[in-house]
């Protein structure tokens, strides 16, 4: 089928990485074996969480929500992306695109509004200690956790729905690793202006809203935090606190990068490294990140590898 003298694109060609072996080798086995850690590393967190007495709390109810959309954020990507080491694996029909792109956009969205809802968390424990049982129970983190993910889903499938009614010719070649907005865009047969704005507007609205929850919940905390009067007690609050700013910062910075920021001045080759970063490198931080900062969980993971030594 065909548009005025412009075929129609059927399938797409991903860039991948550099057509040298050496290079294309090197790529592969750090992106598998980076894969296989976040896997590891994520599932390591919701076992522990699950199984022990002590972290049956609401922090560690949100944190094993979270580690399980890195599995399905990590999974909806990364094995295309390894794919296009070879030539072959480049290949990906329009409809699989499109749906790569909304689970990657779906997702991401989900862990902007989960994100705000641990900040919530902490301002509450924080902030309201006594209360912090009555308001923060099973029920309500599971209530607020649906809204999450329904969030998430709201904000993502009106734009890529308008995305998947557009056709394709100006090139069945997409600059980038795998399915993502800006470069797909760029592929349609007509203007996508209105496309870009929604998309913009979208991405906005989402990292906006839990940015202004976790902007507002830490700004509580650290007024509570100053009325502590022992160095003590404010040093405990900061390090509840700590490894989910960390992940804030890191998580926003690189998604508000790509995705709300004027459309020139950056080239899609730059929209790539980033995109690399925030697709495979933070995922396997947020559980580095957590573990490392948090004694509960390193003595949960310490114990349970004890468990099984002694079953061994």
């Amino acid at each position: 089928m065909s548009l005025g003298n412009s075929t129609l694109a059927k399938e797409f060609i991903l860039w991948g990485f550099p057509d040298v072996p050496i290079v294309q080798e090197f790529l592969f086995v750090l992106l598998l074996f980076t894969y296989m850690l976040t896997l590891f590393t994520n599932t390591l967190v919701i076992i522990v969480t699950l199984t022990e007495r002590h972290l049956q709390t609401p922090m560690y109810f949100f944190l094993r929500n979270f580690s399980l959309l890195e599995i399905c954020y990590v999974s909806v990507t990364v094995p295309k992306i390894l794919a296009t080491i070879s030539s072959q694996g480049r290949v990906i029909s329009v409809s699989s695109c499109i749906t790569q792109l909304f689970f990657f956009f779906f997702l991401s969205s989900t862990e902007c509004f989960l994100l705000g809802v641990m900040a919530f968390d902490r301002y509450l424990a924080v902030c309201h200690p006594l209360r912090y049982s009555a308001l923060m129970n099973h029920t309500t983190c599971q209530k607020i956790t649906i809204c999450s993910w329904f969030g998430g889903f709201i904000t993502t499938f009106p734009p890529v729905f308008l995305i998947s009614q557009l056709q394709f010719c100006r090139t069945n070649t997409i600059n980038h690793f795998f399915c993502d907005a800006p470069p797909l865009l760029q592929t349609s047969c007509r203007d996508a202006s209105f496309n870009e704005f929604l998309d913009f507007i979208c991405a906005g609205l989402v990292i906006m809203t839990s940015f202004t929850v976790t902007l507002m919940s830490y700004i509580y905390i650290i007024i509570t935090v100053l009325k502590i009067p022992t160095k003590i007690g404010r040093r405990k609050v900061f390090s509840t606190c700590g490894s989910h700013l960390t992940v804030v910062l890191v998580y926003y910075g690189t998604v508000t990068f790509i995705y709300v920021r004027p459309k020139g001045g950056f080239t899609l080759s730059l929209n790539r490294s980033v995109a690399v970063f925030y697709t495979v490198l933070i995922p396997i931080l947020n559980p580095i990140i957590y573990c490392l900062r948090n004694k509960e969980v390193k003595l949960a993971i310490k114990k349970l590898v004890s468990l099984q030594s002694i079953r061994q």
